[in-house]
Formats: C-alpha cells, structure tokens, sequence
C-alpha cells in the first residue's frame, strides 16, 4: 500500500494540475461570447485585456488551490496508513524538526508572492485609466439603466429588459434575444476603442457589471465611481445589476452592442439629431449581419 501511494504521489498530482489547466481553458472557449449558456462552466469568453488578466489569474489561483489540496489529501492518507495503530505500536517522541518548520514556514510565503505578484499587476492596470475615446456615464435606476454620451451631444439612453412577447418578436425577425438580458434600447461603442464609464445612482445603490470587460463597479448615490474597457470583438455583450437593490433587481439587464467606427458615427449622428427610428434600424441591421456571422463561425467550428 504504502509503496503504491509513493509511486502514485507524483503522477495523482500531475494529473490534477494538467486537468485543472486544460479544463478552464476549455470551458471558457466553449462559453458563449458576452453571455451565459445553458449549463455553463467556467467563465464567460474575454473580450478586453483587462478579462484575459482576470482570466489568468484564475487560473493561476485555482492551480495553486487544487494542487494544495491534492498535496494535503495525499498526505493525510500516508499518514492515516503509515502512522496507524496497528502499523505504528510505539509512537514517535519527537516533538520538532527544523527542516519541515521551515519548509511549511517559507513554502506558504512563496506561494503568496506568486499570488501576489500578478495580483497587484491586475490591480494596477485595472485602475490605471488610458486616454479614453469615449466617455459614458451610467446612472442606476430603480430598476432600469440610463446611459448619457456627454462626448455626442449628452444624448440619453433608457434601458428596459424586454419582456417575454419582445423577445419572441424580435427572435422571429433572426435578432439573437436572451430572455431576462435582452433590453431594448442598447448602449453601442466602437471596437477596439478605450471608453470610460462614469457610474452613479438616482436611488439606492446598483451594480454596473458586463462579465466579459472584466467590469464591475458600484453606482452610488451622491458619488461616481468608474471603470474603462476596450472591447476587442464585435457583438453584444451583457451584464447585469449585481447589488441586491431591490424588488427589480434580477431585471435591470445591460447590453453593450460592440460595432464598427462607421456605424457607430452613422447611429451617434441619428442620435445627435433625434431620429431614434433611424438610430434603431441601424442597430437591428447591425444585429442580424452579427448574428449570421456568429452563425457561420459556429458552424465552421463544428
């Protein structure tokens, strides 16, 4: 027994690491791009630099979790085997040993610098702002978004979710729709493009959270906070309130609609000169050509 556990040790523990850096991995490459999926595993697909870090850095951590605990519940059956009553009569008197203090002294030291290290870096340029292209400002509501673009006009947006019967409508005209996300009127940004969000509240407090940025920030009332992102594909994205702010809370949705430069002069300019039925024409055109795309990708991937 005991020599199998030996030659076991190193290989059990080998393969929990492999299993734990393939498998977030391939969860997160099987995800949905801006949204949850059915039986989702693993976070949502990155879409900003600052995600892939957030990314990383779970993987980091959680390697480093699993393989401790697969290095403590293998020694804890060497011991339960080595040191039982039956196998060890006369036990042992030793009451110190030098070299194992300073093992399980210095070795969690270690362990926490790694951690450390790249925690401060996310930290760092989470909260180290680049020159922005865009400014939004995203006010809280009891329990719906608004979204002003003081850099176009200080145009205002008001986000509602849609309601069962909308997203059915919208389905049947090929529009990707998720029930309990979907709103409708989306916030748009350009691709590739730093923007800065300006949070606050009217009320109580909310949650500006889109999973994919790596984004997540509170709206207070009497005070703005902000994050920024820099969207690196083109698509809707969605996010939620995630403070418990009330009866409404599970329904105050976010969808970030990711476009190209030109269309996003072509709907800031209809939004500048107050035509809204243009500005979502543009959207819905701009909806269905990143739906068939999508679809094309997802079959060439099967």
């Amino acid at each position: 027994m005991l020599k199998w556990i030996r030659m076991c040790m190193p290989q059990t523990a080998l393969a929990g690491l492999a299993a734990l850096l393939i498998a977030p991995g391939t969860a997160i490459a099987a995800n949905g791009l801006g949204h949850p999926l059915p039986k989702q595993m693993g976070l949502q697909e990155a879409a900003t630099p600052i995600a892939r870090e957030l990314h990383a850095f779970y993987d980091l951590t959680n390697t480093i979790i699993i393989a401790i605990a697969i290095f403590v519940l293998i020694l804890l059956l060497y011991v339960m085997f080595r040191f039982s009553e039956k196998r060890n009569p006369t036990p042992s008197t030793t009451t110190h040993h030098t070299l194992l203090e300073g093992a399980w002294t210095v070795i969690p030291i270690l362990i926490l610098v790694v951690i450390a290290i790249p925690s401060f870096k996310l930290l760092m340029n989470q909260y180290t702002y680049p020159q922005p292209d865009l400014t939004i400002k995203a006010i809280g509501n009891s329990w719906f978004w608004e979204h002003e673009y003081p850099d176009h006009g200080n145009f205002n947006i008001t986000s509602n979710m849609l309601t069962d019967e909308e997203v059915a409508e919208r389905e049947a005209k090929g529009i990707p729709s998720p029930r309990l996300l979907a709103v409708d009127n989306e916030i748009v940004v350009p691709v590739n493009k730093v923007v800065h969000v300006l949070v606050t509240s009217n009320d109580v407090i909310h949650n500006w959270t889109v999973q994919s940025f790596g984004s997540k920030v509170d709206a207070v009332p009497g005070r703005v906070t902000s994050t920024w992102f820099q969207v690196e594909k083109e698509g809707i994205y969605y996010g939620q309130c995630s403070e418990l702010c009330g009866l409404n809370h599970a329904f105050m949705p976010i969808a970030v609609r990711v476009v190209s430069d030109e269309v996003f002069n072509e709907w800031a300019g209809a939004m500048q000169a107050k035509d809204r039925k243009k500005a979502r024409e543009i959207l819905d055109k701009v909806a269905l050509e990143q739906a068939g795309r999508k679809t094309v990708a997802e079959s060439a991937g099967q």
